[in-house]
């Protein structure tokens, strides 16, 4: 292809004649002419006596054969006109010639380099008029191409007499076009009047209801009488902006609203504001799905409220359950020391003791929800983990005695405190140790035991596991430990580990869960020295 190119570049060089005005009839006659008049001159310059610029005359064959001949062409033939006038100024002077003779010669020669020079200027510029106009008339069909053949609803509209109301209005010192649209109902309505359809494309008609393009010169009664987009448009052109996009509805031929987004250009000249291109894209569809979406949005929003109270509920209960069931047990002890004669006055102050701190617990739980809920900053306090477990060891005396379970705790010393909200961290040591004591049910008495273990996790942590000498977590519990809802007891809720994770994780600490290699579960507490709140 690059060769074929190249060669036929120097073949184009070499032509010397147009050849799209060479097979014409009337340029060979023309052609034939400028060659008789060069020789006739030629032979009157040289052998007759005739003393006056005989060789200006060969400008006549050069404009003769200007249309003709190629740029190259023309280079040629007036050099052969030099050459024959300057041939027969020595072929009549010789070498001897007077003065008058002289500059005759120059003057023709003057004049035929001078004709030479507007000829190939003139080529030149029709040249480049006719690529213009070929690359001009390329655009047309692309554009044509485009306009015809999209699927966007496009139109031309000539706004030329809307733009000259417009302008009348600014010079009668009118600023604010709204206002005065409002004080003159009829504005609007003259404004679309004026506003005729140049051209619709396919689309365009289609989208109006499959109407003639005849009907579609007029946008009156495609406009719904409501809609304020069109007076959006015209404060565009009032404020001479270069582009308007904007939302508005249709009425098509049967009746149907549709919304559609209308975009404009506006061009720089306002000469040519008598075709402007018009854009409609049909979003009828896409609204109505944003609307159902927004729709579904709310409706997903209620279930999701509806869900967090229903977590909500599960995680109070859960969390109440403990001290509510040690309330009970407390007092069914309180009764019993009272049946006694005589009362056993020194146990059923125990027992009292007792009911009052679970109460203050039980308390303690509905307190931590309430600031949670009203996002209200906890009430953090330094915490020794070791008194922490201690604690709730004493608590959780009973249940252990009553599975028969050892419990031990293991603590480096010295061990600093960590700031911390101390109902938190006793709601989850209860939850691992509850759930520890209930992984012992098919446990030999002499395994029975739970050890908890603290110590430093870093600079900024400590560590507090909780060790069970239970069967251990396969790898399906392990996968779905901590997924809410998730439980592998008939009654139980699946809430307690992960209202236990979250807890921590809010206050910058974690809570993970593996088999120890010694057998049975461990979970380990992560708890920040210095708590972080989310």
């Amino acid at each position: 292809m690059t060769s074929t190119s190249t060669g036929e570049l120097p073949l184009r060089s070499l032509i010397l004649v147009n050849p799209k005005r060479l097979p014409a009839r009337f340029e060979l006659g023309v052609l034939a002419c400028a060659f008789l008049l060069a020789a006739l001159i030629f032979y009157l310059d040289t052998f007759t006596d005739i003393h006056s610029a005989l060789a200006t005359l060969y400008v006549i064959t050069l404009l003769l054969s200007a249309e003709t001949l190629t740029e190259r062409g023309t280079l040629l033939l007036t050099a052969i006109c030099i050459s024959l006038a300057v041939f027969s100024y020595l072929a009549a002077h010789g070498l001897h010639a007077d003065l008058a003779a002289t500059l005759r010669l120059a003057v023709a020669v003057a004049a035929m380099l001078i004709t030479c020079a507007l000829i190939i200027r003139n080529q030149r510029a029709r040249a480049d008029l006719m690529t213009f106009n070929a690359a001009l008339q390329s655009s047309e069909e692309r554009y044509r191409t485009i306009f015809e053949q999209s699927r966007v609803a496009l139109w031309e509209r000539d706004y030329s007499q809307v733009r000259a109301m417009l302008t009348a209005l600014k010079a009668n010192g009118v600023k604010d076009l709204g206002a005065y649209a409002r004080d003159n109902p009829h504005f609007l309505e003259q404004c679309i009047a004026s506003v005729p359809t140049v051209a619709a494309n396919a689309a365009a008609l289609e989208l109006l209801g499959n109407v003639s393009s005849d009907n579609a010169r007029s946008m009156r009664r495609f406009i719904a009488q409501n809609d304020a987009t069109f007076l959006d448009l015209i404060e565009a052109i009032f404020d001479n902006r270069t582009h308007f996009e904007g939302k508005g509805s249709i009425i098509t031929s049967d009746g149907t609203n549709k919304l559609v987004l209308l975009t404009v250009g506006f061009p720089e000249d306002p000469a040519n504001f008598n075709r402007v291109i018009v854009g409609m894209f049909d979003i009828t569809e896409r609204e109505m799905a944003q609307k159902a979406l927004f729709e579904a949005q709310s409706e997903l929003a209620l279930a999701s409220r509806a869900a967090t109270v229903g977590a909500l509920s599960a995680s109070l209960a859960h969390e109440l359950n403990q001290p509510l069931g040690a309330l009970v047990v407390n007092a069914q002890t309180l009764l019993r020391w009272l049946d006694r004669d005589p009362p056993d006055l020194e146990a059923v102050a125990r027992s009292a003791e007792r009911i009052v701190r679970d109460s203050q617990r039980a308390s303690d739980i509905i307190q931590s929800t309430r600031s949670m809920l009203g996002k209200r900053e906890p009430v953090r306090e330094q915490v020794s983990l070791v008194e922490l477990v201690g604690e709730t060891r004493a608590l959780m005396e009973g249940e252990l005695a009553r599975h028969r379970i050892t419990f031990e705790t293991r603590a480096a010393s010295p061990l600093p405190s960590v700031s911390a909200v101390r109902i938190e961290l006793q709601q989850v040591l209860i939850n691992l140790i509850s759930n520890a004591i209930q992984a012992m049910n098919e446990t030999p008495d002499e395994s029975r035991q739970i050890v908890v273990s603290i110590e430093p996790a870093s600079a900024a942590s400590m560590s507090l596991s909780v060790h069970d000498g239970g069967p251990g977590l396969s790898a399906d519990i392990l996968a779905n430990l901590f997924k809410p809802f998730h439980s592998t007891k008939e009654t139980g809720l699946g809430m307690g580990l992960a209202i236990c994770r979250s807890m921590l994780e809010a206050r910058g600490g974690s809570l993970t869960a593996s088999n120890h290699p010694e057998g049975g579960a461990l979970f380990e507490m992560t708890v920040p020295i210095e708590a972080l709140d989310d």
